[in-house]
């Protein structure tokens, strides 16, 4: 029997990003999985249904979701409390999907039907504006983004700092050569 690789476990992950499984994303983790480094219950947002899902691909018994990498609970949403928002933009790029709009200076919002729950927003904040809501607790509940969605804009927002950062790159290695050619021989 063929063993399933990292593609098909990391197509049963909820595609948050949120690295609370020890990893540094769906992918990692996908791949510890595979070379039998890491447990498969050790995704709080994906939870026993995402339990059960790699418990049958891999033909291993279910295991409850291990505490230490925290618990499962009600799909949840950042929200930012405007009136405490300083405009730091320091909780831009923490997130994985991009869910947060706002600028230097300016009020920031989270696009909820775009937002995983991931938390990752909240640990950079300086003033503390970011909290955790359930979704259903939303005046107007937005549905929970699909994984592929999720990986689509994780994807995407990885290019993009990819590609500023060797436009940085680029940018220093120019202004070092002008450099180099602006000092007398």
């Amino acid at each position: 029997m063929l063993k399933p690789g990292a593609d098909a476990i990391d197509a049963l992950l909820p595609q948050t990003q949120c690295t609370r499984c020890g990893f540094a994303g769906c992918r990692p983790y996908a791949e510890a999985i595979e070379r039998g480094e890491a447990g498969i219950n050790q995704c709080p947002p994906g939870g026993a249904a995402t339990i059960l899902s790699l418990s049958r691909l891999l033909g291993r018994e279910p295991l409850p979701l291990d505490p230490a990498h925290g618990t499962e609970r009600e799909p949840t949403v950042a929200w930012i409390d405007e009136s405490l928002c300083i405009g730091c933009a320091r909780c831009l790029p923490p997130c994985p999907v991009d869910a947060i709009v706002g600028a230097a200076r300016q009020m920031h919002t989270v696009l909820v039907e775009l937002c995983t729950g991931c938390e990752l927003c909240i640990a950079p904040c300086p003033v503390d504006c970011i909290t955790l809501v359930p979704r259903s607790a939303l005046a107007q509940p937005a549905p929970e983004p699909r994984p592929a969605m999720n990986l689509q804009r994780f994807s995407a927002h990885n290019l993009r700092l990819a590609r500023r950062d060797a436009e940085r790159q680029q940018l220093l290695a120019q202004r070092k050569q002008l450099a180099r050619g602006a000092l007398p021989s």
